[in-house]
């Protein structure tokens, strides 16, 4: 497999969740976290490419995803 891009920056990580978590019911995240949410990512992005290739298009699209 291919060596991705790491597109998540830990340190954005708990200031999103912070962000997201209205009720303040989460307080930290664990360090893998990052490397769990960089995987799906690649995943991703991995089906939409395919999925871009296989209606030959060479741009992909937000709807690839």
């Amino acid at each position: 497999m291919l060596k991705m891009v790491k597109l998540i920056v830990k340190n954005n990580i708990k200031g999103a969740v912070k962000e997201m978590d209205s009720e303040n019911h989460i307080s930290s995240v664990a360090s893998d976290v990052s490397s769990e949410l960089q995987k799906r990512v690649d995943n991703i992005l991995a089906e939409g490419i395919k999925r871009a290739r296989a209606n030959n298009r060479r741009t992909l699209l937000g709807r690839d995803l």
